[in-house]
């Protein structure tokens, strides 16, 4: 007998992965706004978002929000005009500007990318979120909006997170949002003439009903004492839902 060959093998039975009865190819994410509560997510255009991105920007001085991203900062207005329109025109990524439902000023940006849906996965990524988003709660109602867009409206199987290795700030939000690590994915990318090692994240179908009930409990204005401090803290309600 062939070394190889188990007893399975031999009776036919090979372990298989489970059965998806009647499963079809997922709908390309439409180009129509995602609101919340404090954050509402549309279809990213020069002409509506790019001045307000700009001067949300403007703290970040010396572009190190864009180290990771696989563009360098553009060094004027008018060159991030152009940048904005470039992300704009494309299907996939399919860019959004994050806007403060309450303000209405764009404040960031994130993007579903590599979109297979055939299999039904989808990635969240391209994320730079100003410094005016730090401490409140848009950016972490953003990605829940992106998270219900894939699985509750158009029923994704998976949701991918990626980033350099060396991202400290993007692996702990992504273990803040729930999402899983899978792994480091070495010599990944060649990007701004340098290597990255590229983490791995994601959220499954199967989870999403207990992470949706622990961002709806996180975002409830209830969660938040007089002085907006939270009383729960979004990374705790993330780690109680079993994995499947």
């Amino acid at each position: 007998m062939d070394p190889t060959t188990n007893a399975n093998d031999e009776r036919g039975v090979l372990p298989v992965g489970r059965a998806l009865p009647g499963w079809t190819a997922r709908e390309a994410p439409p180009r129509t706004p995602m609101a919340g509560r404090y954050a509402r997510l549309e279809p990213l255009e020069a002409a509506r978002h790019a001045d307000s991105l700009w001067e949300a920007n403007a703290a970040d001085a010396d572009g190190s929000r864009w180290t990771y991203l696989f563009d360098e900062k553009p060094a004027s207005l008018e060159a991030y005009r152009a940048w904005v329109a470039r992300m704009a025109s494309t299907a996939d990524p399919l860019f959004h500007a994050i806007v403060d439902a309450a303000s209405g000023r764009a404040l960031g940006v994130a993007a579903f990318m590599r979109i297979d849906r055939g299999h039904g996965v989808i990635e969240v990524g391209h994320l730079n979120f100003s410094p005016a988003m730090n401490r409140t709660r848009i950016a972490t109602e953003a990605i829940f909006l992106m998270m219900q867009r894939a699985f509750a409206e158009l029923g994704y199987r998976r949701l991918e997170w990626k980033c350099d290795s060396l991202n400290a700030p993007s692996r702990a939000a992504a273990e803040r949002f729930g999402f899983s690590f899978e792994g480091i994915f070495r010599q990944a990318i060649v990007y701004k003439g340098r290597n990255r090692d590229t983490a791995w994240y994601s959220i499954v179908d199967g989870e999403w009903p207990a992470l949706a009930a622990a961002y709806g409990r996180w975002l409830d204005p209830a969660n938040f004492d007089a002085a907006g401090r939270q009383r729960e803290r979004l990374s705790d309600l993330t780690r109680r839902p079993a994995r499947p």
